[in-house]
């Protein structure tokens, strides 16, 4: 496969940040900054804005208090308000629905656009964002896994062919490695990426539109040991889902932890640059193991089976899925 990118109308960054709603929100931010080593920014009655230890900007996770866990959300960081105004466009020339959220209704945000995806996802673009103190070198306030930034989402779809489509040549999106099979039936999964390194995104084969996990990047592989000392001192070692362990796709080494809520997320370092954004994307065998697990534990039933479910665009509702998560499950999986 060659890269394929379809539009230079508008220029997406990066991913930006992720609504994880929950159910407690004094509990969900004790286990984020305690545990997990987030910084909260700001709080309100129904919310925490919390920021990794790279992130100059207001936040890169909100806590929403919810009665459903799940997310809310999901933002794309775009180079320009221009940027903002040609996305809209081009999700009103497709008819799908789009709603404008003035300056400061998510907190420290600047003007931005959600809009409801082809695929039913509830994405935000923004431009603006206001500044928050930088906690790069601040190594006395570091705690446990220091996470440096939100680096990437994975995401499922019925139709993962449609979604590497969407995402390269609608969106302009890189492929740094994908999942394919020899009877040419299309992509089963793709990793993309706008910034530097192997994605923003992971569009995988599944009932959607759900979640799968959000990932946050750390500064050393032994904050995944850190991480997961301290999760297990306070109570949460059933929390711990899958590894340490080692992914064959982007090279990471890992852990995937559940939150008091259930929401999952992914501990990860050591992927690498794609810089060289003519680069062939590398395809992996979809009956090769070595590609969800270099080395480590096989991943238990339940990360094939279960994912979140996102809000839909109006806030009001979780979006329904038409029937239970499809994966395919290898053999070995108990």
């Amino acid at each position: 496969m060659q890269q394929q990118t379809g539009t230079d109308e508008f220029n997406i960054l990066r991913l930006g940040h992720i609504e994880y709603l929950v159910s407690d929100l004094d509990r969900s931010r004790d286990f984020y900054v305690n545990l997990v080593g987030l910084f909260e920014t700001e709080r309100d009655d129904k919310h925490v804005y919390l920021r990794a230890i790279e992130d100059r900007e207001h936040h890169c996770v909100v806590l929403t208090q919810s009665d459903t866990p799940g997310i809310g959300h999901f933002s794309f960081r775009v180079a320009s308000e221009k940027d903002l105004d040609r996305l809209a466009a081009k999700f009103e020339s497709r008819g799908l629905p789009i709603r404008w959220l003035a300056p400061g209704e998510e907190k420290g945000q600047g003007r931005a656009l959600r809009v409801q995806d082809p695929f039913g996802f509830t994405v935000e673009y923004y431009a603006q964002m206001d500044a928050a103190p930088w906690m790069l070198q601040q190594y006395h306030l570091h705690r446990h896994g220091a996470p440096t930034r939100l680096d990437h989402l994975n995401v499922l779809v019925p139709d993962a062919q449609a979604g590497f489509d969407w995402y390269t040549k609608e969106l302009g999106f890189f492929c740094a490695e994908y999942t394919a099979t020899d009877n040419d039936d299309g992509v089963w999964a793709s990793w993309l990426f706008r910034k530097a390194t192997t994605h923003d995104v992971a569009v995988m084969t599944g009932t959607g539109p759900t979640v799968h996990h959000a990932g946050f990047a750390l500064m050393e592989p032994y904050g995944v040991i850190k991480a997961c000392d301290a999760l297990a001192a306070a109570g949460y070692a059933d929390n711990i889902e899958r590894g340490p362990a080692r992914h064959g796709i982007s090279n990471a080494l890992f852990v995937y932890v559940r939150d008091p809520d259930g929401n999952r997320f992914e501990l990860y370092t050591g992927d690498y640059l794609t810089t060289d954004r003519d680069a062939p994307p590398v395809r992996w065998e979809l009956d090769d193991p070595r590609r969800q697990t270099l080395w480590g534990a096989p991943p238990p039933r339940r990360w094939f089976e279960e994912s979140m479910a996102m809000r839909s665009l109006d806030g009001q509702t979780m979006q329904e899925t038409t029937e239970p998560l499809k994966r395919a499950i290898p053999t070995y999986v108990k």
